[in-house]
């Protein structure tokens, strides 16, 4: 059952799972394998909790050579919650999770040693309008969206159903696609932080015709 959260309802900390090329958007549902023990603990705490939120972030990537000194710098300052709505445990002892996106968060602070996983004070404020209505893209052009996206699938040798993508709804389409895309950490950190439905969807387009170009910056954008 979806539950809808107001920003009075949002909590100041939460656990975050640090994850290279997991993407999480509002209004979208993330599915992962969990298997580490620090993080099948963190799902057995975020079950007790009354908002079953998790935060999704991604690590810094960080020069050769250098690591970070604490636990804040290694992670990215914006990363997206996920409420837990799907569960299954498997005979090994793995959890089978759903996240379903409820809204992006920057973050204050990272606490290490109280827990097995990390947890950071978070500010929603900033995002107030991931927890609304789902966004709309006016100048959003199927046709044309859909010719670089069939390239680039059949550059990348990817699979989809394209009925199904005729007619899926602008935001679930970007944002599902975002999301499973095999863009680098980077790239993926650059559709989360995109500010607007519109925004993100250019981000992709250019993303997807870089692709194509053999990741030359060579060519002007179609």
């Amino acid at each position: 059952m979806s539950r809808h959260f107001a920003l009075a309802d949002m909590p100041e900390t939460i656990p975050v799972f640090p994850l290279p090329g997991a993407l999480l958007l509002p209004r979208a549902r993330l599915p992962l394998n969990i298997f580490e023990p620090r993080y099948l603990a963190m799902l057995d705490d975020t079950m007790k909790t009354p908002h079953r939120l998790i935060g999704m972030v991604q690590p810094q990537a960080m020069p050769e050579g250098r690591a970070a000194s604490d636990a804040a710098a290694r992670l990215h300052r914006i990363g997206c919650a996920g409420r837990l709505t799907g569960f299954q445990e498997t005979e090994d002892g793995r959890y089978m999770i759903t996240l379903s996106g409820v809204s992006r968060f920057r973050i204050k602070d990272v606490h290490e040693g109280f827990t097995p996983y990390l947890r950071a004070d978070v500010d929603w404020s900033s995002f107030e309008r991931d927890l609304g209505r789902r966004e709309l893209d006016h100048n959003f052009d199927r046709h044309a969206f859909l010719g670089v996206l069939r390239r680039y699938f059949e550059t990348a040798q990817l699979a989809s159903d394209w009925d199904s993508l005729k007619e899926a709804e602008e935001e679930l389409l970007v944002n599902s696609l975002s999301m499973l895309c095999p863009f680098d950490p980077e790239e993926k950190q650059a559709l989360l932080e995109a500010p607007t439905l519109e925004t993100r969807r250019e981000t992709l387009v250019t993303l997807m015709e870089f692709a194509l170009r053999g990741g030359s910056d060579e060519g002007s954008l179609q």
